[in-house]
């Protein structure tokens, strides 16, 4: 395989790491870091691969001449200057290559007998600098969930094709394999159809999971989670394998609206579509949302799995609360999630490895991947095609008149196309993203319009010397709180993602790291609704200035309050710069100075949705109350890009229950 960057990047990629390490002790070589990178980005390739390499070569620029050639004080003097402190938009974005360094640096994994051998990595140096421990060598009690394998529950590779066993034609193209897709593909094959599932990711089940969080994030990712915004100001986490996201989300199910789990002031979700053209049969979606709840076993989640920061964060609203002035604060509602692990208080829950968004190696997830998809396959015929990109859907013309889909392109793993026919319809579920490409692609107006996110952001807060356990040793997430026009969300991360999110430079970031086990962590999350749209195959997305801006400081600053109530000494937000915030600081007048741009913060989102609308009126729309694409007959979307507005909390289980209600209440091809 050809290396991923040429000798002058690979210079440059060593002197930044030096400088970014400047002042710190390294446990492994700057240039066993650039080794890392190479790593990831070999795995990555394609378009994130070139977008990386004009990265290098600009940042080079801005802080030349001669940059790897000079001392690595003045390397570290014009990254200050350049990049850290600049307010130049480009040069902030190129600051974000740090994230990767650290990541590259923590995600650091020894290689063994096997992939993702943890006996190798007992002694892993990195690890040992920052007081972390691998699941294997964690001490249990027996109070405690143990960390082992639950096998039997994923899909029969006899049941994954490849383009020898591929047939010419199918009754039903389902296209994604994600939340939307999995539910439609089980329930049209129920309706006795032969269905074909094509996604574009690999097949992955459990136990090929392993906990080298480098390499399961260049696969199981699109664009190795590194997947941006066209401005490079977000980062778009989506998964890209068989199961889709559900594979590597960290399991949060929240309907909208839901009584005594939402705030009460939060706006009507359902009433705001109908408002808006896209009326939804509410007691018939709340009756998908159940049905989505007995297959995947959802229930509320075991204290014991988050068991030291996500009491952090309850207990810390309360104490915040308690001394609030403000009426919705004093309604708001603290939980903890209900997830699709396990099930809870079984003896096949959530072992809380921590280790949710590389996936689960331990087969607890109860996914699509280890529900709807096997049973789809097993009970009912269905069949899935990875590694393969539906290029466009072919038509012809029905006899009213309308368009009528004949057959997907394919584009299968060795680059050639393929043309397989699709006897009675096509199903496009292939994430906001790339549905509305594929659409377009496929010459339906009117798509990739008005998308929204749940954009995120966190604050790590660091505690008192023996205070609140090891963060790191339990469920990614487990509680919440909902204030009613945002969320706050208990959060961490194991070394590698964590790293890449630890605001701070040079020494300050390595000092963080060093206080790993110190560390408790939440992240903000509040809706940005309807400000994107797809163009040239990439989301295009900004901030209201006027609305999301001042909702984004105020979560920020309540968050960081609500830290310092639960007994932190400092907060860390996740501001460009890296700034720490102290108690004894006036908390809303930083954050209204620290946060003039949507670029001087780091900003994500795990759930974008919209882009394909329902409406009924073709006009405001791409598709009708029903899910089924204007002017067609065949065809219809069963993801989130369905979505007419920003439903505000995580979008699993209500794009499942969209899904459901599409394909599971009637057979939508008749």
């Amino acid at each position: 395989m050809t290396a991923p960057f040429n000798f002058g990047q690979l210079k440059f990629l060593k002197a930044l790491t030096e400088a970014l390490f400047h002042g710190a002790e390294m446990a492994i070589t700057p240039d066993q870091v650039v080794a890392n990178v190479c790593d990831l980005f070999e795995k990555v390739g394609g378009t994130k691969l070139d977008e990386i390499r004009l990265s290098l070569t600009a940042t080079e620029i801005v802080l030349g001449p001669m940059f790897a050639e000079v001392d690595v004080e003045t390397r570290v003097e014009r990254i200050d200057d350049r990049l850290r402190d600049s307010s130049i938009d480009l040069f902030q974005d190129m600051g974000r290559l740090r994230g990767i360094i650290y990541a590259c640096y923590y995600g650091h994994w020894q290689p063994g007998l096997e992939p993702g051998d943890q006996d190798a990595n007992a002694t892993n140096p990195v690890h040992r600098q920052i007081g972390f421990t691998l699941p294997k060598f964690r001490q249990r009690g027996s109070a405690d969930m143990p960390l082992a394998p639950i096998r039997g529950r994923e899909i029969d590779p006899a049941y994954v094709v490849d383009a020898d066993s591929l047939e010419d034609e199918y009754d039903v193209i389902v296209v994604g394999s994600g939340a939307g897709g999995a539910v439609a593909a089980y329930n049209i094959a129920g309706w006795d159809y032969k269905v074909l599932i094509v996604e574009a990711g690999p097949f992955y089940p459990s136990h090929a999971i392993t906990h080298h969080e480098l390499d399961m994030i260049a696969k199981l990712y699109k664009h190795g989670a590194v997947q941006t915004t066209t401005n490079r100001d977000f980062v778009v986490f989506q998964g890209r394998c068989v199961g889709g996201s559900s594979t590597i989300n960290n399991g949060i199910c929240l309907r909208v609206n839901e009584p005594g789990r939402t705030h009460p002031d939060a706006k009507d979700v359902l009433a705001k579509w109908a408002s808006i053209g896209a009326p939804i049969d509410a007691a018939a979606f709340h009756d998908s949302y159940d049905a989505v709840k007995d297959m995947l076993g959802i229930a509320r989640i075991e204290p014991r799995s988050g068991r030291h920061n996500g009491p952090h964060l309850i207990n810390g609203w309360h104490a915040y609360a308690d001394t609030s002035d403000n009426p919705m604060d004093k309604r708001a509602i603290t939980d903890w999630f209900d997830k699709n692990f396990g099930p809870p208080n079984t003896p096949t829950a959530c072992s809380y490895c921590g280790y949710c968004n590389s996936g689960c190696a331990y087969g607890r997830r109860m996914g699509v991947a280890q529900t709807y998809l096997p049973q789809a396959c097993r009970d009912r015929g269905a069949r899935i095609l990875p590694d393969t990109k539906a290029q466009q859907i072919l038509w012809q013309t029905a006899a009213d008149g309308r368009r009528e889909a004949e057959a997907v392109k394919l584009v299968l793993p060795d680059g050639s196309n393929r043309l397989v026919r699709a006897r009675v319809g096509v199903v496009v579920a292939a994430g906001t993203i790339a549905s509305s490409k594929l659409l377009d692609r496929s010459d339906i107006d009117g798509t990739g319009y008005q998308v929204s996110l749940n954009v995120a952001s966190p604050v790590v807060a660091l505690m008192p010397a023996g205070a609140g356990g090891d963060a790191w040793d339990e469920d990614q997430m487990s509680s919440y709180v909902d204030c009613g026009d945002f969320l706050l969300e208990s959060h961490f991360q194991p070394p590698m993602s964590m790293a890449s999110l630890m605001p701070g430079w040079f020494a300050d970031h390595s000092q963080r790291m060093k206080n790993f086990s110190r560390v408790h962590s939440a992240g903000i999350l509040f809706p940005a609704d309807r400000r994107g749209q797809i163009v040239d195959g990439k989301l295009k997305f900004r901030l209201d200035v006027d609305d999301d801006l001042p909702m984004l400081r105020r979560a920020m600053a309540t968050l960081t309050k609500v830290h310092f109530a639960a007994g932190a000494l400092e907060c860390y937000p996740a501001l460009a710069k890296g700034q720490k915030v102290t108690p004894d600081m006036d908390v809303d007048a930083f954050f209204k100075t620290a946060i003039r741009e949507q670029d001087d913060v780091t900003l994500s989102s795990s759930h974008p949705h919209g882009g394909n609308a329902i409406n009924e009126d073709p006009q405001y729309g791409v598709v009708d109350p029903e899910c089924r694409v204007h002017g067609t007959t065949n065809v219809v979307v069963t993801d989130a890009s369905v979505f007419p507005s920003c439903i505000r909390v995580n979008a699993q289980w209500t794009t499942m229950a969209m899904a459901q209600y599409a394909t599971g209440r009637s057979d939508p091809f008749r």
